[in-house]
């Protein structure tokens, strides 16, 4: 079962995403910027879709290379299932506390208010905090080296892409975004 609800909630997280930006689209607002400011980012769709085989593949028991486990624990699985939850919980609440300030990479056009409520009072990156979770019980629920090097990856590019928005939050927020850093941490 822990691995059923796994899969089931890597499926909710592009979908969570996905949603907000058709809402946002219905409004007239383009939140969808992902590779404009690094053509590298394309490369991320690909590993992406590897990493939903993988991890239905162990849910389903598809073919799967490297499927050896680290361990075989089910309390540490359905640890890793309220993870996962815990995590999309996170995710639902970013967007919604984004409000029209989602966007999918870094609008420069357009920037939206800067937002600092909602859990964006706990956490300045509330929604990576969340994909970040997601991650963690994935392995937890399927321990093996593929969702090991994906958990490690994952948060190496959340890191990479916080940076790239503080910089361009500084830039364009000033003062207002100085003062955010002060009062919320980056993570948690």
């Amino acid at each position: 079962m822990p691995a059923y609800l796994a899969a089931l909630a890597l499926a909710l997280c592009p979908v969570l995403v996905v949603t907000r930006l058709i809402v946002l689209r219905r409004s007239g607002t383009n939140a969808m910027h992902f590779g404009s400011t690094d053509n590298k980012d394309f490369l991320i769709p690909p590993f992406a879709l590897v990493y939903f085989y993988v991890v239905f593949a162990g849910a389903f028991g598809w073919p799967l290379v490297g499927s050896g486990r680290f361990f075989d624990s089910a309390v540490i699985a359905w640890i890793g299932v309220a993870c996962c939850f815990a995590g999309l919980l996170m995710v639902l609440l970013s967007l919604v506390s984004f409000g029209t300030s989602f966007r999918v990479g870094i609008d420069t056009e357009q920037p939206d208010k800067l937002v600092t409520s909602g859990v964006f009072a706990i956490s300045r990156n509330p929604i990576y905090v969340g994909f970040g979770l997601v991650l963690l019980g994935q392995f937890l629920v399927f321990p093996t080296w593929i969702p090991l090097i994906y958990l490690l990856a994952g948060v190496w590019l959340f890191n990479r892409q916080v940076l790239r928005e503080e910089a361009f939050m500084r830039r364009h927020y000033g003062q207002e975004y100085a003062a955010y850093c002060g009062r919320v941490r980056r993570y948690l």
